[in-house]
């Protein structure tokens, strides 16, 4: 086998193999002995290293995970909004379901990007809250952000893929007309066990820490709950508030590896889709 002794297990079976009997004398013999064992030291040692490493190799290593902190877990949508409630000296907006949006975007990857589909999700029953400060006039406050509290859910198993309509405005990156066969295929890769996992995590959740600056302009800084992982964040976003009525638009970019998920691919990664995603959304409350 002259081959074995280029691999780490055929350096190491020749490292420690025994020496091979031989003619000669006893004395001679024993002299060839001793001599070979002085120079089989060194290599016996370099081989018990060795497969110390090839051990080591062998040895499946957990995949990396982001863990979040105990005190980071969110309290359940329908407690948030208790406390809501109860804050006085302010106004709560409730998020309209159906004048809202949100849409996540999914972008093709791999060396063989062109044969597969970019994508788009729709959030159709989000939950939304945001509670403001008022003036002595009962208005709020222009510069009330840094007190403002708010809370978002949607649910993963409720999210639309690929809308026809959608898919259409969106230009030729997404010009490709999908079977529904296809559309409910590509839905099992991205919420199964393979993907956003939604039956074991079925919720995004996201709970304002604080607003900066002052309207139109702001920056959410929020904590975002996902895949059993929280995360802290800040958002670029534009807000129209008047006394009755709020209306929130932005986007960011969400990386799926940050929660602890592995970006879909077959084929060794020729197929594949991106680690980030584009998260936009059109929120109005009264």
């Amino acid at each position: 086998m002259p081959m074995l002794s280029h691999s780490p297990l055929g350096a190491l079976r020749a490292a420690v193999r025994m020496p091979r009997s031989f003619r000669g004398s006893p004395r001679a013999r024993e002299r060839s002995r001793m001599s070979e064992s002085r120079h089989r030291a060194p290599a016996r040692l370099w081989a018990v290293g060795l497969l110390s490493l090839v051990l080591l190799g062998c040895a499946s290593a957990p995949s990396p995970q982001a863990v979040s902190s105990p005190d980071a877990v969110l309290a359940p949508f329908a407690e948030a909004e208790r406390d809501l409630r109860a804050q006085v000296g302010g106004r709560l907006y409730r998020l309209d379901a159906e004048a809202s949006q949100l849409r996540i975007h999914v972008f093709r990857a791999g060396r063989a990007a062109a044969l597969g589909h970019n994508h788009v999700l729709s959030a159709p029953q989000l939950r939304g809250l945001l509670w403001w400060p008022l003036n002595e006039q009962a208005l709020p406050q222009p510069r009330g952000g840094s007190e403002a509290r708010f809370e978002l859910q949607l649910r993963l198993d409720e999210l639309l893929l690929d809308p026809p309509e959608l898919r259409a405005a969106l230009g030729p990156g997404w010009a490709s007309v999908l079977s529904p066969e296809a559309v409910a295929a590509t839905r099992r890769n991205m919420l199964g066990e393979q993907g956003l996992q939604a039956e074991r995590f079925p919720e995004l959740r996201i709970q304002g820490l604080s607003l900066i600056g002052e309207p139109p302009k702001l920056i959410g800084r929020w904590r975002l709950s996902l895949h059993g992982v929280t995360r802290t964040v800040e958002v670029p976003l534009h807000v129209d508030l008047s006394a009755d009525q709020v209306r929130v638009t932005g986007a960011w970019v969400l990386r799926q590896s940050d929660f602890g998920l592995q970006p879909f691919s077959v084929a060794g990664g020729l197929l594949a889709v991106q680690d980030e995603l584009l998260v936009e959304f059109d929120l109005r409350g009264r």
